[in-house]
């Protein structure tokens, strides 16, 4: 891939955009990865009401962008967390945990009033990709 290429990341294993965006963008060596909510891929519904539930869905579907792109959790060096409700910190953090390892990505948790589709939780990544050139 030329350096500065920009390059669009497609897979049917997550949810197709419900707008005008890809599911992430490659250039260079850098993937940037659109938010993901707690949809099921086949329906494009939400998972269930439970944050629990969309967290561990969402990180999945940001899992298969990731794995479309040649890359891994290991890869990503930023990622952001918005809750609808902050009180729900500790549970996601926990699932959160589960995909990532030390050395963790830097990150931020935003509360927002509210994520697309009625959603509680919405994750999205940057990823360093120079391992996966294409």
């Amino acid at each position: 891939m030329a350096q500065g290429r920009v390059v669009a990341v497609q897979t049917a294993a997550a949810p197709a955009a419900i707008g005008p965006y890809s599911q992430a963008i490659r250039c260079g060596d850098l993937l940037f990865c659109s938010g993901q909510i707690g949809l099921d891929p086949r329906t494009g519904d939400l998972v269930a009401d439970d944050t629990a539930a969309q967290a561990e869905r969402a990180l999945a579907n940001l899992a298969a962008v990731l794995k479309e792109a040649g890359v891994g959790f290991g890869d990503v060096v930023r990622t952001t967390i918005y809750l609808v409700d902050l009180a729900d910190f500790a549970v996601v953090n926990e699932i959160y945990g589960r995909y990532v390892a030390s050395p963790y990505p830097a990150r931020a948790t935003v509360g927002v009033a509210s994520l697309p589709k009625g959603a509680r939780v919405e994750i999205d990544a940057i990823a360093h990709c120079a391992a996966a050139s294409r």
